[in-house]
């Protein structure tokens, strides 16, 4: 049948709203021919994610530069983090060449009328669809937690085809934006006790190691927490690429069970922990916040951190987004963990920083941090409970 254009949308395409919205109108008509899309559909959110300059470098750059010449976001369109704390980053050790491509960057964003709060957890600070809305989202693990915790309809989109969306207000309607694809395949029983963030993030891994992409319905887990949830779609989406899944009871979602039953046990999430506690692992810098902290997980921080000091020779970084970093200032949990000698840093993140070379061993609660700090850092890790990152770092 082909892609059917409204006449709003031909006018984008040949260039009536400026060569941004031309180029982003052809992103996005590009990929709906190639999925097979029969229409556009409007969307209410978008999330970018590229921001940090370690990613991007100069070319990255010049593309958004361009793109800013005439382009403009038709709908609220947040940003993953960045490579560093948008104001403090001085005092995190981050050079002055990068903090200022990071700003130009940003101001890029900025120009496009791009909120430019650096988060992957858009959902805690007022990027909130609902349920069954439509919205163009990048970041994996916030895509897994729009899809699957909230309810609403994304792709995990790339940084360009995301930008293209925000400039254009439209996405092409296949894949997660049809309920038919979105339907479980494999059924998993958890027979397995999750206390922590740290479990849930064990969870993620074994079953997004075994799954791949194909969509879970989870049964047995009796109840989890926002902070639980954040982990475990930031860990399946990382060692799996899932992007939707369903947990009974817990997500609202409706779906055919699938017949096909898989087992997890506590032996598997045991055997997940062993991968990724490496031997010898000498820790010097803890982190947690990956995904980026909620104020809750901040405030039992800030309890933890009252009056002690953190050890010689440890960095801790606990990351967020910046309007959650303005409330810890504002109840005084900011005093509480920097005067500890911990950092609340918000925008950015141990996954996305240019912190390779600085230190050796990652002590987090986060199964992600662990995958990143890896790969991209060459770090060995831990992965502990919050509590025990925190004993680490006054140990």
């Amino acid at each position: 049948m082909g892609l059917t254009l409204t006449t709003e949308e031909k006018e984008m395409l040949d260039g009536k709203y400026g060569k941004a919205t031309q180029k982003a109108m052809e992103i996005i008509t590009t990929l709906g021919e190639i999925y097979g899309a029969n229409r556009l559909i409007p969307i209410t959110s978008v999330q970018i994610a590229g921001v940090s300059y370690d990613n991007l470098g100069e070319a990255g750059l010049e593309y958004l530069s361009e793109m800013a010449v005439d382009g403009h976001a038709r709908v609220l369109t947040t940003l993953n983090p960045a490579g560093m704390d948008m104001l403090e980053w001085k005092k995190h050790g981050i050079s002055e060449d990068f903090a200022a491509n990071q700003e130009r960057v940003v101001e890029a964003f900025e120009k496009m009328g791009v909120i430019t709060t650096c988060t992957c957890t858009p959902y805690l600070i007022g990027n909130l669809p609902h349920f069954g809305e439509h919205i163009a989202w990048a970041e994996s693990s916030a895509v897994c937690f729009a899809n699957s915790v909230i309810g609403a309809l994304t792709n995990r989109e790339g940084g360009p085809s995301a930008l293209a969306a925000a400039l254009t207000g439209k996405t092409a309607e296949y894949g997660f934006h049809l309920e038919e694809n979105r339907l479980a395949q494999v059924k998993y029983e958890i027979r397995a006790e999750l206390k922590d963030t740290d479990d849930f993030g064990l969870l993620g891994k074994v079953i997004g190691t075994r799954t791949g992409k194909t969509i879970p319905y989870i049964t047995n887990i009796e109840k989890a927490t926002t902070e639980e949830l954040k982990s475990f779609c930031a860990s399946i989406a990382t060692y799996g690429g899932v992007a939707i899944f369903h947990m009974e009871g817990i997500t609202p979602n409706k779906t055919t069970i699938p017949d096909k039953t898989e087992v997890v046990t506590e032996e598997d999430l045991r055997a997940a922990r062993v991968e990724l506690d490496d031997e010898g692992a000498d820790i010097d810098f803890i982190s947690v916040g990956c995904p980026h902290a909620s104020i809750k997980e901040i405030a039992e921080i800030a309890e933890m951190l009252d009056g002690k000091k953190v050890a010689d020779g440890k960095t801790v970084w606990i990351t967020t987004a910046k309007p959650t970093k303005d409330l810890a200032v504002k109840m005084g949990f900011y005093d509480k963990i920097e005067n500890a000698g911990a950092f609340l840093v918000a925008d950015a993140c141990c996954a996305v920083a240019p912190l390779k070379g600085k230190f050796t061993g990652l002590m987090t609660d986060s199964a992600k941090a662990c995958f990143y700090a890896r790969g991209k850092n060459k770090f060995k890790t831990e992965i502990r409970t919050v509590e025990q990152c925190i004993k680490e770092a006054i140990a």
